[in-house]
């Protein structure tokens, strides 16, 4: 049953692409106000993958409560309907402790499975998936993202060519019901709102932008991403398989199968991650509702905007240990 916008709990938002500088702003804004911060980046959810997603270290989670971190094994599957009553949860026990609810990442159907539900669709279909990705394997992941484009362009125009889990989802959801997701997408009009919130978005200039991409890759190359892969690989779990066969992940591990130099991997991964963050960028643009921080103090700006929202001044506000 869905809920009234009278019994509605509040709940803030911090959204963006990758690289944007999300995680900084969520410190010091749920530093500012109390706030308890829910993770919503897909791969944060997994243990061992540390470097290569720029995980909040120890000292950052000691400072700040952070929910839906390391909560999966690298082999398990957590989509975005797990991840929305996981997140539910989190966010119903933190009002109840009467801290602020800040939602932090930049997966958007995650954020929006949260906030609106997901559109109603056949279950999985293991004998579907697997034929899926035999056929991404054997004929390369461009291919079947065409044939995505053949019966569903307008799923295909929004998911990555590179994205197997949702051009997976997208031609199985097809194969079972003979309509495409998109139209059922468009059926169902994600209208009816969970929360009432707030949303704010970091977008630097797209230059900026990319300059913290590529040296965010070199960081973690330094910080030891290859042997963060190397030791995921030696542990038994196959590099071709979400988590590890997203961006970064899947290139070092092309890597280490001698398939590139390492110079070659980063460049790779540099170039993905940048086509990544231009569909995540496209994607919040559609969205009227974000407020977008600009100038050089967002954390400033962003607390007021949830200190008004939630009616309490900044002064007021504790730091959540």
């Amino acid at each position: 049953m869905a809920a009234t916008k009278q019994n509605r709990a509040r709940v803030s938002f911090i959204v963006g692409p990758t690289g944007a500088g999300k995680s900084a702003l969520a410190m010091e804004v749920a530093t500012r106000l109390g706030a308890e911060i829910v993770n919503a980046d897909s791969r944060l959810f997994y243990r061992g993958l540390d470097i290569g997603t720029a995980k909040p270290g120890r000292a950052e989670r000691a400072r700040v409560a952070h929910h839906l971190i390391d909560i999966c094994a690298p082999d398990e599957t957590l989509d975005a309907a797990r991840f929305a009553a996981f997140a539910g949860q989190a966010i119903d026990q933190i009002v109840r402790r009467g801290a602020v609810p800040l939602i932090v990442g930049g997966s958007g159907l995650y954020l929006r499975a949260l906030q609106c539900g997901l559109c109603p669709g056949p279950g999985a279909s293991p004998e579907t998936r697997e034929r899926l990705r035999r056929a991404a394997a054997e004929r390369g992941l461009p291919e079947l993202h065409r044939e995505l484009a053949r019966v569903d362009p307008a799923a295909a125009g929004r998911i990555g060519p590179r994205d197997l889990p949702r051009i997976v989802r997208a031609l199985e959801v097809f194969a079972l019901t003979g309509e495409a997701l998109s139209e059922r997408q468009r059926r169902h009009g994600f209208a009816e709102r969970r929360y009432d919130s707030i949303t704010v978005g970091l977008a630097p200039e797209r230059a900026e932008l990319y300059a913290r991409i590529d040296a965010r890759f070199d960081a973690m190359l330094a910080a030891g991403l290859v042997d963060e892969v190397r030791g995921l690989i030696e542990a038994g779990y196959a590099p071709d398989r979400p988590p590890l066969s997203t961006i970064g992940y899947r290139e070092i591990a092309a890597y280490l199968r001698g398939e590139s130099t390492l110079d070659e991997a980063a460049e790779w991964a540099r170039r993905e991650t940048r086509h990544l963050a231009k569909r995540q960028l496209t994607w919040f643009r559609r969205d009227p509702g974000i407020i977008w921080l600009k100038g050089a103090h967002p954390a400033e700006q962003a607390a007021a905007i949830f200190a008004e929202f939630f009616g309490a001044p900044e002064s007021s506000a504790r730091v959540t240990a």
